[in-house]
């Protein structure tokens, strides 16, 4: 049997990359094109959604000529995709109506806090805190601030969705307005348990549900796409998931208890909790995927910086000149005692919920120089990620034996070593460093009956060096260095 081929978009905060994986899920080539991070004075963060669109065909493009593949072999087509990023659009055109907001901007802070009084109810409903960093506050903005949305929604032609809706309707022939669990879970609109748009969290932040995607499973036949003429015919669009879920799938995470933790711009760290939604004050509920009718459960926290602390340092401090510098600059650096950078610069999320922290370091002394603060960045992240999994363990009432990892920094020997020092458990590297587009890959090879399901080892294996009194101490330090970020 000639091979066959999945071609996954993965349309990330950063990039569009357009991947080709075989029917064993191996990656056999990628494209990827960056776009715009479009900053204020005041800290919004917004990504030009029609910039994007021009830059998914153009990664395809690429990507086929690249590896000359016979295209009458790609069967299929998946999308992943940035979460909580908001897009308002035009259901007759496609185009939007303002620039799409990014899952990183605290603009709708001022929508939360007016609800504070209904969050306990929208947080039973939803699964998620009351937070300006999921998409319904940034969908209320727009309608309370940008006049076409409005005039849009009187109209009955606004599309409010997150960027998986966007990409399919210009990816499909037949303009598809589609979403599914995984990326609807994350809008804080999502009733998990009737698994529906939930009419009463709709009203309270002033949203027409008739301008809400339709709701399918992530394996759902979407529609159909020749790539704008790139293909022969056409092939299916046969599933999209949220890029965190997307590497929750890929990293085989499938079964209850089994955890992962993806190093992105920020980092999502997530635990398949089964069938049965578990909701608690300091971690958020959310949707892993609904296949062939069954929806399956996770316990997630986020951090909005992560491989972004780093290039905080590379681009705006000038500490180093790439972010693969980092790792090796920190492990020269001397151990201080007490150091410790808190990278709260657009807020904290899980588990403080805090989006007007602020960054602070924290036992700055003479000693610290260029590479004692680059380290204390890079452990900045394995303590974050530590606070996600140490909840995770105590909601869950399961040990964590193994962290599986996923994404860029997965190459800095000195930040996996760290996270596995400061959790106390190996941390299982994967093969590939960018996941998000194989999870669905993977969902689309099955559905179209080509997959032939093979595990692939793990690149790395790390095991915690640390004793636990030494563990313990360190990470104490780093609560009281959070307190000291804390707006409150």
């Amino acid at each position: 049997m000639s091979e066959q081929f999945i071609l996954a978009f993965d349309q990330s905060t950063s990039t569009t990359k357009a991947l080709l994986f075989d029917q064993k899920g191996a990656l056999k080539g990628r494209s990827d094109v960056p776009h715009r991070q479009i900053i204020n004075d005041q800290g919004w963060v917004e990504h030009d959604a029609e910039q994007i669109i021009k830059n998914l065909f153009s990664a395809a493009k690429n990507l086929l000529e690249t590896t000359a593949v016979d295209l009458s072999l790609i069967k299929a087509v998946a999308i992943s995709n940035q979460r909580e990023t908001a897009v308002a659009w035009d259901r007759n055109s496609g185009k939007p109506f303002y620039h799409a907001i990014v899952w990183q901007c605290g603009r709708a802070k001022d929508i939360c806090t007016a609800l504070e009084k209904d969050k306990d109810e929208i947080h039973r409903r939803t699964g998620l805190h009351l937070s300006p960093y999921f998409s319904a506050a940034k969908f209320a903005w727009m309608l309370q601030n940008v006049t076409a949305v409005r005039e849009a929604a009187q109209a009955g032609n606004l599309v409010l969705s997150t960027m998986d809706s966007y990409v399919l309707y210009h990816l499909s022939s037949e303009k598809a307005v589609r979403s599914e669990y995984s990326n609807a879970s994350r809008t804080q609109l999502l009733n998990i348990t009737d698994l529906t748009w939930d009419e009463k969290v709709a009203s309270l932040f002033g949203i027409p549900t008739e301008s809400l995607p339709e709701l399918c499973d992530s394996n759902a036949l979407f529609g159909h796409t020749d790539l704008g003429c790139i293909l022969p015919e056409e092939v299916p669009i046969h599933a999209m998931l949220g890029d965190s879920q997307g590497a929750l799938y890929a990293q085989g995470c499938h079964f209850n208890g089994m955890t992962k933790a993806s190093y992105g711009t920020g980092s999502s760290i997530m635990m398949n909790i089964g069938q049965v939604p578990v909701l608690c004050e300091d971690l958020v509920t959310s949707l892993a995927w609904g296949i062939d009718g069954k929806v399956t459960y996770v316990l997630e926290g986020n951090i909005n910086y992560s491989g972004a602390t780093i290039s905080y340092l590379v681009e705006d401090l000038e500490l180093i000149g790439s972010a693969k510098e980092a790792g090796v600059l920190a492990g020269q650096a001397k151990d201080i005692e007490g150091l410790y950078m808190v990278p709260a610069f657009s807020g904290l999320g899980a588990p403080y919920w805090d989006p007007e922290a602020r960054a602070v370091i924290v036992g700055l002394d003479r000693r610290c120089k260029k590479a004692e603060l680059v380290r204390a960045a890079e452990e900045s992240i394995a303590y974050q990620i530590a606070d996600i999994v140490f909840l995770m363990h105590k909601h869950s009432k399961q040990d964590i034996t193994s962290l599986r990892v996923d994404g860029g920094p997965t190459n800095d020997s000195f930040l996996m070593q760290a996270q596995s020092d400061i959790i106390g458990c190996e941390v299982r590297v994967a093969a590939l460093e960018e996941l998000s587009g194989q999870g669905p890959a993977l969902i689309a090879a099955k559905a179209v009956g080509i997959l032939q399901e093979e595990q692939l080892p793990a690149k790395a294996l790390y095991q915690p060096m640390m004793s636990d009194t030494e563990r313990e101490k360190r990470y104490k330090g780093w609560k009281k260095a959070v307190s000291k970020a804390l707006s409150s």
